[in-house]
């Protein structure tokens, strides 16, 4: 006698709202041994039931000689739900100190006195350059991903924790290597097959031919320093001892890292 798989009538209850899920019974007939009826029962029904993934193995119960009964429970997150959720962007501002203008536009010196060319360095003193507090542009997003269980494992806390204050290595979201910098993220495990993660992000442009009194051509990426040495230069007509920028440096402050690896593309 073949082992038979059927459905039975009073199968498919639901549970709707948030967490959807429905449970179908069936009755295995036409053999004695457990693990053959489990596995015709499971070559016979699907790993989706109305796009709900089927959670674990079927609960089994023999009811007869040769008879038995499962329940076969479907729910969790539809396969469409996985992905990027939301994205959230704040473009702002923040201070900083400058110790050079872009540009001297206006010298006034007082009557019959020559004004020292400071070359662009602002608030000079007789031992300083003591610079200036500014307000910046900033641009910062997060993004929100929901993840299936069985990908986030526990070596992705040890990942995320590896790449938070680096530096993008290579283009992401738009970006040129050296822009954009992570700033680590928060997660939650929303139910038994997802994970709900807020990835932080924050943005600064490279720059080109940028320069520094008559110090031409820099190059700096989005988030390596910028500073300046001075010296003191004897300005002939104003007859005093100045600042002048000496050379400016750029340093890398920031390790990079290739954002591939988070696992939400690039």
């Amino acid at each position: 006698m073949s082992i038979q798989v059927a459905e039975r009538w009073n199968s498919r209850r639901w549970q709707g709202g948030d967490t959807p899920a429905v449970e179908l019974e069936f009755v295995i007939t036409g053999t004695d041994n457990d693990a053959a009826a489990l596995t015709a029962l499971l070559g016979s029904i699907p790993a989706y039931y109305a796009n709900l993934p089927r959670k674990g193995l079927p609960q089994l119960e023999r009811i007869g000689d040769q008879a038995w009964q499962a329940v076969v429970r479907y729910g969790g997150l539809e396969s469409q739900d996985f992905g990027l959720i939301s994205v959230e962007f704040e473009v702002g501002s923040q201070t900083t100190k400058i110790m050079q203008s872009l540009a001297t536009v206006g010298i006034y010196p007082a009557p019959g006195r020559q004004a020292p060319n400071y070359y662009g360095a602002i608030n000079v003193t007789r031992d300083a350059v003591e610079g200036v507090d500014i307000e910046i542009p900033t641009y910062e997003w997060t993004e929100t991903w929901r993840h299936p269980d069985g990908t986030i494992g526990p070596g992705y806390g040890t990942t995320l924790y590896a790449v938070t204050g680096r530096v993008n290595n290579a283009a992401f979201r738009g970006f040129a290597a050296g822009e954009v910098l992570f700033r680590g993220a928060t997660g939650r495990k929303t139910r038994q097959d997802a994970w709900e993660i807020t990835y932080r992000f924050a943005a600064s442009p490279n720059a080109t031919g940028l320069t520094v009194g008559p110090i031409t051509g820099i190059a700096k990426k989005g988030w390596e320093y910028l500073w300046v040495v001075y010296e003191d230069f004897e300005d002939d007509a104003a007859k005093k001892l100045v600042k002048k920028p000496l050379a400016a440096y750029v340093e890398q402050v920031y390790p990079t890292a290739n954002f591939s690896v988070l696992g939400i593309g690039t």
